[in-house]
């Protein structure tokens, strides 16, 4: 069989978890819903660490962050290992690359790849292909008027103020009105790029397989949207998120440190009650879901282009995030930060690979993205170097997803205050504990907004004994140093293997 072309699409910190919030309006991802249709859609996929950098470097090696040494932002750790890139590069693929990198030292371009992509997090607004794009589409500079403000360094953001995105990075802690039209967004801007990419790939003919990555720089904040698509989500018909309104009386520490602005003192910790109303929480949800839609909007018009160009009929296509984000929860965050809550550790995911993957399926098999490298490797009949922590997709498919994971754990070392965390996830139980504050204890199934932490429940002591011997003896199978000394201590090992210590940190 002619090894299959690979198309990889990536949306960052993308709101997914509402499970359940049955009174919330249901967030229009068209494009995604249909293509998982033609494949299989997974709904308990997690991300191996809720946090860009970590999880970027996971999706390249199918390593979890205490292998590859990636633990935080920016920590510049070098690549000791071959990423799935490089490997199909090798093996006569031909890879491009388009979009956001943030995985550490570098950017695709040294790992086999042609495309587009710049070092660290970026700004695809100061960009001279996004000038190009904008000059030969006759499309005028973006202006956004802002609405509000979460961002603790921007004092530049001004409610009312017009607005252009004139900085290193692209990431501003906001929420506006995009007053050009939409494709001056970097959603359209990288769509555009891969279609005309698509069409040469087609017009070459070559018997060569193509894999191409397309990673977005949104939904992550700033949620900045046309007024087209801000229409779609009245905020005033968006109901108060169950854990809003929550002390976090009986959670470690870490849910209760905050450094943004309005919603923090001093920048350190998360005021309660929430000291801005929801009114203005419900506009920011607004703009926030409706940058999941345009996103949407522009994933869809490349597989549009790739059907249209008959490249779909042998291509393996996997639709993911790097993690999730917390916006409104837990107390009434923005962005996300060092705990590992649902809506920060869940992830949208699904696969379709026409003619191999059966279309129509719908599996709670504990997946993550720490298996799209693993995966696409294995669909090209390649292999990592080593031996990776993710697992082939394909084979479990291939299986009915009858002998899966019987728990799943993700990871954390902080981001901007210092918690670090395992937490193994069943298909009903989440247990998490965190270096030097309290472990928590759900019961996912009677409580998905975790909204009790069991773990002083008498009731539950057996079940988190239990839970605590296998993520042990899970950490001690993987040769990992989290109970050797204090997080600090961790961290500070994590730290020497890198050139830097991290921006953000």
């Amino acid at each position: 069989m002619k090894r299959p072309n690979l198309l990889y699409i990536m949306v960052d910190h993308q709101i997914y978890y509402r499970h359940g919030w049955d009174l919330g309006p249901k967030i229009r991802r068209k494009h995604y819903e249909e293509f998982a249709g033609d494949g299989v859609e997974f709904t308990r996929a997690y991300s191996a660490n809720p946090l860009c950098g970590p999880s970027r470097r996971s999706i390249l090696t199918g390593l979890y962050s205490h292998h590859h040494g990636e633990v935080l932002n920016d920590v510049n750790v070098p690549f000791t290992e071959r990423t799935y890139l490089q490997i199909l590069s090798d093996h006569g693929y031909r890879n491009y690359y388009f979009g956001k990198w943030h995985a550490g030292m570098g950017t695709a371009l040294d790992h086999g790849c042609e495309g587009y992509c710049y070092p660290s997090y970026g700004n695809p607004y100061l960009t001279q292909e996004y000038k190009n794009y904008l000059k030969e589409k006759n499309l005028p500079e973006p202006v956004v008027e802002i609405e509000c403000t979460f961002d603790p360094w921007r004092l530049d953001l001004i409610p009312g103020a017009r607005y252009i995105q004139d900085k290193e990075w692209s990431n501003e802690q906001a929420s506006g009105i995009l007053l050009t039209p939409k494709e001056t967004h970097e959603a359209f801007f990288l769509a555009d790029m891969v279609c005309r990419r698509l069409e040469q790939i087609k017009e070459s003919d070559s018997e060569e397989p193509f894999s191409l990555r397309l990673d977005f720089w949104g939904p992550h904040d700033p949620y900045f949207v046309t007024q087209e698509y801000a229409d779609m989500y009245p905020p005033e018909e968006i109901p108060m998120y169950p854990t809003f309104d929550s002390p976090q009386l009986d959670k470690p520490s870490c849910y209760r440190k905050e450094h943004n602005l309005g919603i923090s003192d001093e920048h350190e910790n998360l005021i309660y009650p929430n000291p801005i109303p929801w009114e203005k929480w419900q506009l920011l949800l607004s703009r926030c879901y409706a940058h999941s839609t345009m996103v949407d909007d522009a994933a869809g018009i490349v597989l549009r282009k790739l059907k249209e160009l008959g490249l779909d009929e042998n291509t393996l296509i996997i639709w993911t995030a790097d993690h999730g984000d917390a916006v409104a929860c837990q107390g009434g965050k923005f962005d996300k930060a060092s705990y590992m809550a649902e809506e920060v550790m869940r992830i949208p995911m699904a696969m379709c690979y026409p003619g191999v993957v059966k279309p129509g399926q719908v599996t709670d098999a504990l997946v993550s993205n720490l298996d799209a490298p693993v995966t696409m490797l294995a669909a090209a009949g390649l292999q990592f170097d080593y031996k990776p922590d993710g697992l082939d997709l394909l084979a479990q498919e291939r299986d009915g997803f009858q002998h899966g994971r019987e728990f799943f754990v993700s990871e954390t070392y902080g981001h901007l205050h210092r918690n670090v965390a395992k937490s193994l996830v069943t298909q009903r139980y989440k247990y998490t504990v965190n270096k030097e504050d309290l472990s928590e204890l759900y019961d996912l199934a009677l409580d998905p907004y975790e909204t009790k932490n069991l773990i002083f429940s008498e009731k539950h002591k057996a079940l988190a004994d239990e839970l605590d011997k296998k993520l042990h003896a899970w950490v001690e199978a993987e040769g990992d140093i989290f109970y050797e000394g204090d997080s600090a201590c961790i961290l500070e090992k994590h730290f020497s293997r890198g050139t830097s210590k991290p921006r953000d940190y």
